[in-house]
């Protein structure tokens, strides 16, 4: 590392936080090299309220910011009035991980000496450290992020450090609790993500879903199912094609649960079956043996962060197409991916985790 950089940055940083749940996840490797860098570090993240329960399970992290704007909301006002607030603070660094220009507002009306992040929507002359993006030096959004810990051009450390959310063992047994769901230390959870705010594209279909709730719930596993109350029908699909016998072995939480609450819950499961999703990347950062399944989206640009993960897509021609609804209209992508092959991708990891545990 410059000696320019450990003279201009002390104490205080301030990260303006992204605006996604995958993306604040992949964040916190940004974080840890922050910390790596600059002992003694105190990181501040302003970012969405949602955010909150995110970052406070990353130790990285000193204080969670509220920003106080809906989204997509300019406010330039509110704006102004919180920067001015954040001047007392005196921060000495701020990195701006969105790419808009209202996101470098705050920085540049709280007077932080340095505001560092990459190009984009003309804001050029708001960040004094504003960088020009090579894509190809790069590929990953949390190389992209990482790389802002850094003077312009500098190697990154190999490996980057990834994500690891702290859930406490008290926590997650209060969010049991909370819920009557009657976990104990001995129940095996076997947790399903199907939904995927993007749309439904991303969204293996129910019934494969229900194929492997099936096979697991057979095996004497409790299957949990995970999402937003948008998910909610989903997952009562999901339970109404199990046998019945098997039904109350499956706990539909989709709405029922705080985003505190669904991480902490994730960090009791003993495997996961997600989409590309926000709780895809919250279980990588649990370190929760995850399958990932892939329909029109790619791993190439943000995958999971951990190394117990086994990603699933099927090679048909027309993906990755990135669209919200399949242009065909025969999601094959996501059909063809059979439930035979996450069932052996579970297995696999399933068996590797427990031959790591005798070693």
């Amino acid at each position: 590392m410059s000696m320019d950089l450990k003279a201009t940055v002390s104490g205080k940083i301030l990260v303006i936080g992204p605006s996604w749940v995958g993306d604040m996840v992949m964040a916190q490797s940004l974080f840890k090299e922050l910390h790596q860098l600059h002992a003694g570090l105190q990181l501040d993240v302003l970012a969405p309220a949602w955010s909150r329960p995110i970052l406070e399970r990353m130790p990285e992290v000193s204080h969670a910011i509220d920003l106080p704007f809906a989204h997509g909301e300019f406010g330039l006002g509110k704006r102004y009035k919180l920067g001015r607030s954040l001047r007392n603070e005196q921060y000495q660094q701020v990195i701006v991980l969105p790419n808009s220009f209202k996101s470098a507002l705050v920085p540049w009306f709280a007077k932080i000496p340095r505001r560092t992040g990459w190009r984009g929507e003309q804001r050029g002359p708001l960040l004094n450290d504003c960088r020009i993006l090579d894509k190809n030096r790069y590929p990953l959004m949390v190389q992209r992020f990482v790389a802002l810990a850094y003077p312009a051009q500098a190697a990154l450390h190999d490996p980057i450090p990834v994500p690891q959310l702290v859930s406490s063992k008290q926590s997650a047994l209060q969010a049991v609790a909370d819920l009557g769901l009657g976990w104990t230390s001995d129940t095996s959870v076997l947790a399903l993500c199907p939904g995927a705010e993007f749309g439904d594209a991303k969204q293996w279909p129910a019934e494969h879903y229900a194929a492997v709730a099936e096979e697991y719930s057979h095996r004497g596993w409790r299957i949990a199912l995970m999402g937003s109350a948008k998910d909610r029908g989903v997952c009562e699909q999901i339970v109404a094609r199990l046998p019945h016998g098997l039904q109350p072995q499956c706990d539909n939480l989709a709405g029922r649960t705080s985003l505190a609450q669904v991480i902490d819950l994730l960090s009791l499961a003993k495997a996961v079956v997600s989409n590309d999703s926000g709780l895809m990347h919250i279980s990588a950062a649990l370190h929760r043996p995850l399958v990932a399944v892939y329909g029109s989206t790619s791993a190439d640009f943000t995958p999971p962060l951990s190394d117990q993960v086994q990603l699933l897509h099927t090679d048909i021609s027309c993906r990755p197409c990135f669209k919200r609804q399949c242009p065909y209209g025969h999601k094959r992508c996501l059909t063809e991916l059979l439930p035979q092959q996450v069932l052996k991708a579970l297995d696999n990891l399933l068996g590797g985790v427990q031959l790591a545990q005798l070693l």
